[in-house]
């Protein structure tokens, strides 16, 4: 769907221009830029790495789960190294080096060191034909195996020889390293952000969604929210489910979640909604796309995609969205070579960033508030919130906001069913609301 004209823009800010600002761009692309070479897994040395970069910028706690720690119907695998792989032709030649590309070694390979004929050898190549250039993105997390991924220019040029093939990597008991950062709020209800840190040299997916969330991280802390954050920063589907089955005693403060994923490129943004339908966060992400200018789309729930699906599975149910722009698997650059730093550009990192932070910033500052003079109009101008000339467009506007809101504060609608109701910018509708607390008029639900 694209954006209607039925509801005016969002007020926005000086702080939210400044969001969506190209230095913000630039600096997320820059933090991007620095973690794009580790090579990351579900666990291992390359998420501490990563982790560690990141604690320069917020104060992340990292966990540490040991090897076969039973989490639900899961356990914890073991941990994986890897320092270097390639193969040699018999000239001694690296045909395929690790060095050059982190994505040239099938992620979780166990150590090999023979020499094999082509034959032997292709049954463990991955290429993509329709894509000769590009290398692609394998894994064989739970199967051990071993392989390597090349251009398919790469492969057709591969003699009938015989090959030094060489992985130098581990696979042992170990841990599964996860960062969290919590951010206390007025309230102890909780928003929970999530994102996947497992990929390795791939920027869409997902280094677009770990930098976004520092960004959001660092300007939540700097004011004092109102509902209390927590920020994962995981492994994709056994990251979510060990902090799950960890943490179970929290997860009821949990009210509302996002995951973020794939939100660096130039797409439509795509909001997938919460198991449940219609939830607060779901409401406002709808909305705040609408109010935005840029084209998008809103899905129902799958089981199937990113760490939605394991916070909305049926014995937790929580009410946890997901943030995108193109999904998984929908542009040709997922999973290769070609979801680089050029794929994602700053401009379009400011603009997702803004949008994500704006969703944050609606959903902190709705209420529901009781009216506590319903009989008839209460008369404005005794408590100072009419102004003294009349007819003046710009006091319509507020007066109008003001008498919105007193009609149809009545504990069941919220700011922001009154936006929309009134089609009046959520920030008036606030500004409104603030004013009518002040002088007594309105008390929270």
């Amino acid at each position: 769907m694209t954006p209607t004209n039925s509801l005016p823009s969002l007020d926005v800010s000086e702080l939210e221009r400044q969001l969506s600002s190209s230095d913000v761009g630039q600096a997320l692309h820059q933090l991007m830029t620095r973690l794009y070479p580790i090579c990351r897994s579900i666990t291992g040395n390359g998420v501490r790495e990563t982790l560690s970069i990141l604690q320069e910028s917020i104060p992340l706690t990292v966990h540490e789960v040991p090897s076969g720690t039973e989490v639900f119907d899961w356990t914890v695998p073991k941990e994986w190294n890897i320092r270097d792989a390639y193969i040699k032709n018999s000239k001694g030649e690296k045909v395929v080096d690790f060095k050059n590309c982190n994505l040239h070694v099938l992620n979780y390979s166990v150590p090999i060191h023979q020499t094999v004929s082509l034959d032997e050898l292709r049954p463990h190549l991955f290429t993509l034909p329709d894509y000769p250039e590009w290398i692609p993105y394998r894994t064989s997390y739970y199967k051990e195996n071993w392989g390597f991924c090349l251009s398919h220019n790469q492969y057709l040029s591969l003699q009938d020889d015989s090959y030094e093939v060489y992985i130098d990597s581990s696979l042992e008991d170990g841990h599964l390293t996860y960062g969290e950062y919590y951010i206390p709020g007025e309230s102890r209800e909780e928003v929970l952000i999530s994102c996947h840190t497992c990929h390795p040299s791939l920027v869409n997916d997902n280094l677009s969604g770990i930098s976004i969330a520092v960004f959001l991280a660092q300007q939540l802390s700097q004011r004092p929210p109102h509902y209390s954050y927590r920020f994962l920063f995981i492994p994709g589907t056994i990251g979510s489910i060990t902090w799950l089955a960890l943490n179970e005693a929290k997860v009821a403060n949990i009210k509302h979640g996002l995951v973020l994923t794939c939100i660096g490129d130039s797409g439509k943004f795509t909001y997938k909604k919460s198991r449940r339908g219609e939830t607060t966060i779901d409401q406002i992400a709808a909305y705040v796309l609408e109010q935005s200018g840029h084209p998008f789309e809103i899905t129902d729930f799958i089981p199937y995609g990113y760490d939605e699906r394991q916070y909305c599975s049926p014995g937790f149910n929580l009410a946890v969205g997901c943030m995108m722009r193109s999904p998984h698997a929908t542009f040709p650059e997922y999973h290769t070579s070609a979801d680089n730093l050029q794929f994602v550009t700053p401009e379009n990192l400011a603009t997702s960033f803004s949008v994500c932070a704006t969703v944050l910033q609606v959903l902190d500052q709705d209420r529901i508030y009781l009216n506590q003079n319903p009989k008839c109009e209460p008369r404005l101008g005794k408590r100072g919130l009419y102004r003294n000339v009349a007819g003046q467009a710009e006091a319509q506007l507020n007066e109008m906001a003001l008498l919105w809101v007193l009609n149809l504060s009545d504990g069941s609608y919220s700011l922001l069913d009154i936006a929309q109701r009134s089609q009046l910018p959520f920030d008036t509708i606030k500004q409104a609301a603030d004013a009518l607390l002040q002088v007594g008029l309105l008390v929270e639900v």
